[in-house]
């Protein structure tokens, strides 16, 4: 790393010390990364020399402490600037490109006659909860509650930066996709929304058989949005005492508003949310009211939680359930067209001599999964050849293997 790079990061520091209107969000990503702790990030940051020699070469944070505004407290090994004047004109003349990315120096440059926004770096840069360090101690706060902590060990919390999927190599419909764009511009105007009291949005429910990507595009929305993903199945938090069930949901729904913004992803949301009969138990309908309160009373607009409940059985599921989310997305095993789609992502990476319109043609009534699996069954056989290009015989084959497989599970 650069000595310009290095002085960025002491000179970010003071500014930010200096302006407390400046927020944890204002702090470019990859410096903010440098300033966690077990309790977040707090002020006033401090810059220790440890710090530039894990970020910096010998040589660049030898250069950086010669230069006549970084001072070095030898006792306590903070790093500090003898003159912000001085440090900022000397950086100006090297780095004007990174005070643009910068709020945090773009918001003292801007004011100096520089041409610089504040806003526009803003704009630029990602937010806290972008970050896993920043996910970790919201987590470890959590863990300080007890029964907040015993709720964790049953939902999945993925930080944006360890979601694998990226949004542009999920194969969505047009509908499909036009409501994910709903949902990213209502991320965006939060505060327009709740101005004009636009408050219910961002409650969906996506139903389809197995495999046709509902999680997949759960967690490539997470990516996309750059927010946290708290993945659940009701199936888990359905204890065998049935009022612990009621108070594990409302748990699920205090973690998610604490990870605010965030997605909450409840899986299997039949299991509990079922059609109610006059004989079912009155535990479980106290299940079931408490579900249906707590997804009352969160929302995008206020909560900063997008909620996206999935079901393999939308027929099972109460009409009180159904009321209660502003879009229902469907995802139906995929038509001819998509179906390409999924096989053209599946297969960018494979080497090989093959006709995809005529694989697409041969796996009508295939899920996403499938189609997946036949490319993955096609891939280990050009393998145990001892090659590393699949052919059209391969794909012919694993489409075969593949439909033997599905006559399988429908057979018992």
């Amino acid at each position: 790393m650069s000595t310009v790079k290095l002085v960025e990061v002491i000179l970010t520091a003071e500014v930010y010390n200096r302006f407390e209107e400046l927020t944890e969000d204002d702090i470019p990503k990859e410096i903010r990364k440098m300033f966690y702790s077990k309790n977040g990030i707090s002020r006033p940051l401090v810059v220790k020399l440890d710090m530039l020699k894990s970020i910096g070469s010998a040589k660049h944070v030898e250069e950086t402490l010669k230069l006549p505004f970084v001072d070095l407290n030898n006792l306590t090994k903070q790093v500090l600037l003898t003159s912000l004047p001085a440090a900022a004109k000397w950086f100006a003349s090297k780095g004007l490109e990174r005070i643009k990315n910068n709020p945090v120096l773009a918001y003292y440059y801007q004011n100096d006659g520089f041409d610089v926004s504040y806003e526009e770096a803003k704009k630029r840069n990602l937010p806290k909860h972008s970050d896993k360090e920043w996910l970790k101690t919201v987590i470890a706060e959590l863990e300080k509650n007890k029964e907040t902590a015993e709720m964790l060990g049953l939902v999945r919390i993925y930080s944006p930066e360890d979601i694998k999927v990226n949004f542009k190599d999920v194969a969505l419909d047009e509908e499909q996709l036009e409501e994910i764009r709903k949902i990213e511009v209502a991320m965006e105007e939060r505060e327009y929304l709740k101005k004009i009291g636009v408050i219910e949005i961002g409650k969906l429910l996506f139903i389809g058989p197995p495999g046709t990507g509902k999680t997949t595009t759960a967690r490539a929305l997470s990516k996309k949005l750059k927010i946290p993903l708290v993945e659940v199945k009701l199936s888990m938090i359905t204890s065998q005492y049935l009022g612990e069930t009621s108070k594990n949901i409302e748990k699920v729904f205090e973690i998610a508003k604490r990870l605010n913004p965030c997605i909450l992803f409840i899986d299997e949301f039949d299991y509990v949310a079922k059609t109610r009969t006059s004989d079912e138990h009155a535990a479980v309908k106290r299940a079931v009211n408490t579900l249906l309160k707590s997804i009352d009373e969160i929302n995008l607009v206020e909560d900063g939680v997008i909620l996206i409940a999935a079901t393999n059985h939308p027929s099972l599921l109460d009409p009180a359930v159904w009321r209660r989310f502003d879009k229902i997305v469907e995802f139906p095993e995929p038509q001819e067209k998509i179906r390409k789609r999924i096989l053209e992502l599946a297969l960018k990476k494979v080497d090989g001599d093959y006709n995809i319109d005529e694989i697409v043609k041969l796996t009508e009534g295939f899920t996403g999964s499938d189609l997946k699996l036949v490319v993955r069954e096609a891939v280990l056989k050009a393998l145990l050849r001892g090659e590393k290009k699949i052919t059209m015989d391969d794909l012919l084959q694993a489409v075969e293997d593949v439909r033997n497989r599905l006559c399988l599970k429908t057979s018992y």
